[in-house]
């Protein structure tokens, strides 16, 4: 397990098995999306575990960062940024 940060995204690569148990991700909704650019604002932290698909995430003002399957990742309240999505997705999902 790797996880990654930069300003409001955290990425955890391969997150063990255990730790998506604990949180019952997958009782989440899921949500998918077909290859895309669009910009997105978090009003409340959300987690996401991807299923399938390549982002890259851009903050207002940041770095990118890309994730793809299998990767969990949470976004801060308050971020805005823009989601370029290079091969569609599916992920679970939780605000909150």
């Amino acid at each position: 397990m790797q996880t990654a940060m930069a300003c409001g995204i955290t990425v955890t690569s391969n997150p063990d098995l255990a730790r998506l148990e604990s949180l019952a991700v997958n009782t989440w909704p899921i949500w998918s999306c077909e290859i895309s650019s669009f910009p997105w604002s978090y009003h409340e932290q959300e987690t996401c575990l991807l299923l399938e698909g390549d982002v890259t995430v851009t903050p207002d003002g940041g770095e990118p960062v890309r994730f793809g399957a299998g990767d969990l990742v949470v976004f801060d309240a308050g971020l805005n940024c823009t989601w370029d999505v290079h091969a569609p997705v599916r992920k679970h999902y939780r605000f909150g």
